[in-house]
Formats: structure tokens, sequence, C-alpha cells
């Protein structure tokens, strides 16, 4: 449930209410609002049933969190999240870019790649390093090595890094190097993994997988808020249907129902969800247009020679056209978006 306090309700209210439910073994969530408090309660609510909270000092009503994901539901915080990482804040005004290659290959990819990103106007450079494949006898990625080529290329631009994660042990490597997580499609129900990312308290890029409801979706999305980790991202990335004339379908209707019941961002993947590199740019442009916070999208210096993912890779240059029309839609939807001219 949530305790929603009255406009006028003093610190020491809410203060002695967290107090209160701490002292019984339940979690709290404080979440501060332009008129009003909202404490969020985590825990067995059968805990309270003896304690009038209604009325204690401060408090005006008691509400109910009908659906099942209690953290990440818009009941439990009804203005949206800002996830901010070291000054780039993705779920508010400004539209937050997340470029770069689906494997780090080598050094100079990576360092090319990331000069060109950010010239664009990416803030996040992307890249696959542990990388989880249909087959098991194509590149499975450079692991710490190129997380180590990240890092070099973190250092030449400022860029802040992401990379996906697909097991404890890549965790822990990653950790060391990298300032998000991204957990991938294929491992969208791992709910063990969700956990461990969970303890971690870096931001989470997490994607929809391919055959998940919303409300699995955001289910999932529990387990690693259940574990104090708030600063969830998440990431539509198209859905498998009976269409095969792209790689998987864009559910754009997926960034306003997920606005509707959700206070995390969402951004959206037009390449995975593309599989065509012709196709990236009119679905990144219907992502925004549709509500998204930012998109991640995969760019390649040299995309027919990339070790993976070759058919979906835009270059560079068609990576920065993208960014101007962003930035042309961007002030219609009451966005900001900083690119180069």
């Amino acid at each position: 449930m949530i305790i929603v306090m009255k406009p006028d309700s003093k610190e020491k209210d809410i203060e002695s209410i967290s107090r209160l439910l701490e002292k019984l073994g339940l979690g709290v969530h404080i979440s501060k609002g332009t008129q009003r408090t909202i404490i969020g309660v985590i825990g067995d609510k059968n805990l309270l049933r003896d304690i009038p909270l209604d009325l204690l000092p401060g408090v005006e009503k008691l509400v109910p969190i009908v659906e099942s994901y209690k953290l990440a539901s818009k009941t439990f915080k009804p203005e949206p999240s800002v996830i901010e990482i070291d000054g780039v804040k993705i779920g508010g005004s400004e539209l937050v870019m997340i470029a770069g290659p689906c494997a780090v290959e080598n050094p100079e990819q990576i360092m090319e790649t990331a000069r060109k990103v950010k010239e664009a106007g990416a803030k996040i450079l992307r890249g696959g390093t542990f990388k989880p494949r249909t087959s098991p006898y194509s590149f499975q990625g450079l692991e710490e090595e190129g997380l180590k080529m990240m890092k070099d290329a973190k250092e030449a631009t400022g860029l802040l890094l992401l990379t996906e994660v697909t097991s404890e042990r890549a965790l822990e490597i990653a950790d060391k190097y990298v300032d998000m997580f991204q957990i991938g499609a294929r491992n969208a129900q791992n709910f063990q993994l969700l956990r461990e990312v969970g303890r971690s308290r870096k931001p989470v890029v997490y994607k929809r997988g391919p055959s998940q409801t919303i409300e699995e979706w955001l289910n999932a999305a529990e387990y690693i808020m259940s574990e104090g980790n708030y600063n969830v991202i998440l990431c539509e990335r198209g859905i498998r249907t009976f269409e095969t004339a792209t790689r998987f379908t864009l559910d754009v209707s997926a960034v306003p129902v997920i606005k509707s019941l959700s206070h995390l961002p969402i951004i959206v993947d037009p390449s995975h969800a593309a599989g065509k590199a012709q196709y990236v740019a009119p679905l990144a442009r219907a992502a925004i247009a549709a509500g998204a916070d930012g998109l991640i999208v995969e760019v390649h210096p040299n995309p027919m020679c990339a070790l993976s993912d070759a058919s979906q890779q835009i270059t560079p240059d068609l990576f920065s056209d993208l960014c101007k029309d962003i930035r042309g839609i961007a002030p219609l939807l009451g966005r900001t978006f900083t690119a180069a001219c």
C-alpha cells in the first residue's frame, strides 16, 4: 500500500511513520512530489492489520496497490522517475541517445565509433562484450578485453559506458568498467540474474523479452527493484509476431502504455526490432513521437564487416542524420535534444 501524506504534513510526521514501519520489518520508500509526499510500504500488509495508520499525524489517506508489480507501479510513485548517471538524466525533458556497435571487436573500431557517436549527440556508448548468440560457434565477444577497450574510449570521449551482462560472472567483471548494465531479451526472465543486478545498485537498461507481455515485463523489472535498485530503464526492442519482414515487430504502443502504468523511464531499440538498417531511422522517429525517453541504436564504422548483426547496424553518418531528425522532432513534443549541426 501507499500512505498519502497531507500537503501540510511535517517532516517529523514522515520520519515517525517510517520508523514505525521499519520497526515492523517493512520496507519504506519515500517519494516527495511537488505537492504531496507518498510513503510506499513494501512487505506483508498483514503486519499493519491492527495499526490505524490513517489516524496518524499528517496522514491523508491509505491507497492499496492492486498491481502485482508494486515498486514499478505508477500508483506507488505517481511522478515519473528520472535516472541520473554522472549528469546524464534519462526520463527527464532531454532525450538521451545511446549508441555503439553490437560487439566490441578491436580498439580502433570502438574508439572510432565512440568519437563519432559523441559528435552526433550520443551521451552513452553501448558495446557488446559478452555475446549470447543463437549458435555456440558464433563470435561470443571479447569479454574483459573488450571492456578495457571501452574504458579507453570513455577516457578519450567522456561517454558513459553500457554493456550487456549475461551471468553473475559477467556482472562481476563488467562492474569494474561500466556505468550501466544491460539485461538483454534472452535474459528477460532470468530471475536470478535480475536479482543479482538489483543488488548492484548501478542503473539497468532492461530489455523486453520477445514474447513478454507488458505485465510480465513490469513484474520482471520488479525483481530488480525488490533488491533495492530503483534505477531501472525499460527498453522496448520488438516482440515476436507472425510478421517476417522485420526481425521483430516494434511495439510502439508499449511506450504510452508503460507511461500510463509505470513511473519508470522507457527507451526504444529500433535496431533489433528492424533487423535491417534501412528501417532503423523510421522506427526511431516513431518511437520518439510516441513518447520514448531516448533510443539505443547499433552503430558500426563498417557494418558489412561486423562480426555480429551486420545487417541492422547503421554507419556513423546515418546515425548523425538520425540525430538531426530527432533534434527537429523534440521541440514538437516539449523535449530537448543536443545534436551536432
